[in-house]
Parts: C-alpha cells; structure tokens; sequence
C-alpha cells in the first residue's frame, strides 16, 4: 500500500511541478492552450526517446 501512495504522490508532484512551468511560460491567460503545447511537446520527446532506445530486429549488433 506504501508503494501506492509513493506513486501517487509522485505522480501529483510531476502534475504540479508542469502545470507551474506552463503557468510561467505560458500564463494565466493563456494557459489552457499552452497546457495542450507542452504536452504535446512531451509526448512528441516520450515517444521519440523510447523509440530510438530499443534496437530494430534487422539491425546488427554495434562492435
């Protein structure tokens, strides 16, 4: 249970700390579009990052 509520918190510190640095960037009257923005732009660096991390089956090995 211990683990949940680590992972809770941890998750809800993660929101917060992006809802902050969208509010800076962006500020309040702008915010909900910039929320869209930076999550897109995290979405797009996810996506990207676990895609070159796993080897594609064609390839050979690096020496």
């Amino acid at each position: 249970m211990a683990l949940f509520r680590g992972l809770f918190w941890f998750v809800l510190f993660v929101f917060f700390t992006f809802c902050f640095v969208v509010l800076f960037e962006y500020g309040t009257h702008d915010f909900a579009s910039g929320f869209q923005t930076e999550f897109e732009k995290v979405k797009t660096y996810a996506m990207s990052a676990t895609s070159k991390s796993s080897p594609k089956p064609d390839a050979k090995p690096k020496r």
